[in-house]
């Protein structure tokens, strides 16, 4: 019989967390339920043996929703659920990035976690949920972990924080921010906001430091309850001492001047030179294990070697890989219009970083739906994708779908983007970044240049929005540290931080921190977001300089639109019977008409004539009769008293013998037949609807 164990969080504001153990899953290293309101989640963690010759940690992480955790199938003609969707790869990147950092330096051993959501109530979301649960069930399980860290979204309405808000809380929220971290110290934060000030979003973070204490106090306490002994049988991978010490020597005087080459090919030459003269140098006294025939592991020292180099030159020296000063951008240059059949295009490019940017203008039918588990279908009309090809870092690579970090790089750029594209505009936007070549913070370089091709596009861009990265560099005892504006490649890999904010002139849209260490103290936040805040600023100028104001017109290629309003009856005879009307309009003329309910009819054309014909043909089928207006009609039926004329699709009128003409008319026949098209003026219109039309008022007043 297992035995459960239980412990609640008051997370404020009436709500609260209860985490169990002990009672599912008992054959996982650690095992965790996490329950807000009636959305509940399983979090599991498992660790295996180290593979032999990996060098690096192989940590995999993954998040899943179940569609019966809603009681929905699944939508289409498989009904199970397949490949991870947009939203769960995000949820896995952000459980894992936390909890990287706090597993043992050298600890190289397979370690899994898995979330899955198994209850959801459509209010309470459970991203943060598996975050934290990953964090539990670590605490939990027998893995080393330096442990626990806390994690919760936060969201601000009417000047109030809140966290873990609900779905409709955060309809109205003007922030955003998913925070993660230990007592006192951030080590992971993700968000988007609406344009809030530095200031708004370092109080958001402090808000988040108070729950997260508790948070990290309450899961000691579980530990202490129901957690398993770390096991310490394992083998850190790190070099040598012996190997380390000379390679050291060897590098000494040379490594530092090759990391000051400026230019990342010639730098990479030169190192891979220094690295292959170092084995030359060292491998008799380090030869190949006879046991297990592993050589020594020279890359490993040479990697460390480099690692200290560019800490110490940042820390003592104050200068960088490429030469820079601390606080230097790389040179910037923008262009637009570069690409002439696109929509919008841009190129943007900061020292060895490039993004080509495009802009695909389309109908509401080209926006993107998608499964909601929680019931409905979502759509999404502003997308912005991201490829990272291999040519761009100079590399040969497989081709294949877009992976994780494609993925989250995309998202993250759409979020900083996407806020200033105003709610009304009526076409669905796709923008595509492209980079051409990489050396530190593409996900920014793509923030830019979507900004610039979405004002090259006539996109009517709110504001314009720049982004930059932030690195951190500090010494063993933490006791000195530096931070470095617009980091490289190899600065993000050796460096402790890459902290991305995006922002217009008046506030900040997005932002993103990934931690190498164990947390940022919030006072170092504060300081990192001023050092982004100047570069931001800087770049904005440059963006300015390039294009100011979104362009008046759009490009000839991009689909025309106009937007006409019907009375709300009238949309079912547009549609007609089995969407006839509305079918026949789209194959005659080639044009996509969207139908929304206020009665809104937004039509799409390749071409102003196409749109002309198709807006006429919706008139045509929609348009009410207006007293006083002359129309050409058909006569339709001929009685005693008058002809039925019909003026618009569908609509007919009687003109009264009476109204035939301006002199006595004996017989309706004298004057029309059944077939014959005359002009006649609408004279009246009943509270029933009924139309009365004049052709002798009509020929009067055409006369």
């Amino acid at each position: 019989m297992s035995q459960e164990t239980t412990i609640s969080i008051d997370l404020g504001g009436g709500r609260s967390l209860t985490v169990s153990t002990g009672k599912i899953a008992q054959l996982a290293a650690g095992e965790v339920t996490i329950r807000q309101g009636d959305t509940i989640i399983l979090v599991t963690a498992c660790s295996a043996s180290p593979r032999p010759g990996l060098d690096f940690f192989p940590l995999q992480v993954d998040y899943r929703e179940r569609f019966s955790a809603a009681g929905k199938f699944p939508g289409g003609y498989f009904k199970r659920e397949g490949r991870p969707t947009e939203k769960e790869i995000l949820t896995a990147r952000m459980t894992d990035r936390p909890a990287r950092p706090l597993f043992p330096e050298g600890f190289f051993n397979d370690v899994q976690i898995i979330s899955t959501l198994f209850s959801a109530d459509g209010e309470n979301e459970a991203d943060v949920l598996s975050i934290f649960g990953a964090s539990a069930a670590l605490m939990l399980s027998d893995i080393p972990f330096h442990g626990p860290f806390g994690a919760l979204r936060v969201g601000r309405v009417n000047g109030q924080f809140l966290a873990n808000p609900t779905h409709t809380e955060m309809a109205d929220s003007d922030i955003d921010l998913v925070y993660a971290g230990v007592p006192g110290k951030a080590i992971m934060i993700e968000g988007k906001s609406k344009e809030i000030s530095e200031a708004d979003l370092l109080a958001a973070m402090q808000f988040a430091d108070g729950i997260v204490t508790l948070q990290c106090a309450a899961l000691k306490e579980l530990a202490a309850k129901a957690g398993k002994a770390k096991y310490t049988n394992y083998k850190t991978n790190l070099v040598p001492e012996p190997l380390m010490a000379a390679a050291r020597a060897f590098c000494a005087g040379k490594l530092a001047a090759n990391l000051q080459i400026p230019e990342k090919r010639n730098r990479a030459k030169a190192m891979d030179e220094l690295f292959t003269g170092m084995v030359a140098a060292l491998a008799l006294q380090f030869p190949v294990d006879p046991a297990t025939g592993a050589a020594a592991p020279f890359k490993g020292a040479f990697e460390e070697c480099i690692h200290a180099t560019m800490r110490a030159m940042a820390l003592e020296q104050g200068t960088r890989q490429d030469g820079r000063g601390l606080d230097d951008l790389r040179p910037i240059w923008g262009e637009i219009g570069i690409l002439p059949r696109t929509h919008g295009s841009a190129i943007f490019t900061r020292g060895e970083t490039q993004s080509m940017v495009t802009v695909t203008l389309g109908a509401d039918g080209d926006a993107q739906e998608f499964d909601v588990i929680t019931g409905g279908c979502g759509k999404k009309k502003f997308m912005l994708h991201y490829n990272f090809p291999n040519f761009s870092t100079g590399e040969c690579g497989r081709i294949g779908a877009p992976g994780r970090r494609e993925i989250g790089h995309g998202a993250l750029a759409e979020r900083c983007v996407g806020s200033m594209i105003p709610d009304d505009f009526p076409y669905a936007v796709r923008v595509v970044s492209d980079i051409m070549a990489s050396n530190g913070s593409s996900s920014m370089a793509s923030v830019c240049g979507a900004s610039l091709a979405l004002m090259d596009a006539g996109v009517p861009l709110k504001k314009q929005v720049a982004g930059i990265s932030v690195g951190l560099v500090t010494s063993k005892d933490a006791s000195r540290r530096v931070f470095l504006t617009d980091i490289i490649g190899a600065e993000d890999h050796y460096g402790d931080m890459d902290f991305k904010i995006a922002s217009t002139r008046d506030g900040i849209t997005g932002f993103q921190l990934d931690l190498k260490i164990a947390g940022l103290d919030l006072a170092g936040m504060a300081e990192a977001m001023e050092i982004n805040k100047r570069a931001r600023m800087k770049i904005l100028d440059i963006m300015d300089a390039v294009i100011r104001e979104p362009r008046t017109e759009m490009s000839q290629h991009a689909p025309k639109i106009h937007s006409v309003r019907i009375n709300p009856e009238k949309i079912g005879a547009l549609i007609g019977p089995g969407g006839k009307n509305i079918k026949g309009i789209t194959e005659r003329t080639g044009a996509q008409i969207d139908i929304h309910d206020d009665g809104t009819v937004n039509i799409f054309a390749c071409n102003a004539t196409v749109l002309a014909q198709a807006v006429q043909e919706v008139l045509a089928v929609t348009a009410e009769a207006e007293i006083g207006k002359i129309y050409k009609g058909v006569v339709k039926t001929i009685k005693e008293f008058g002809a039925f004329v019909e003026i618009l699709p569908g609509m007919e009128g009687l003109v009264h013998i009476s109204e035939l003409a301006d002199c006595r008319v004996n017989r309706v026949e004298d004057i029309c037949k059944v077939g014959d098209s005359i002009v006649v003026k609408c004279i009246e219109i009943d509270d029933r609807g009924r139309v009365r039309l004049s052709r002798r008022q009509a020929l009067a007043e055409i006369a």
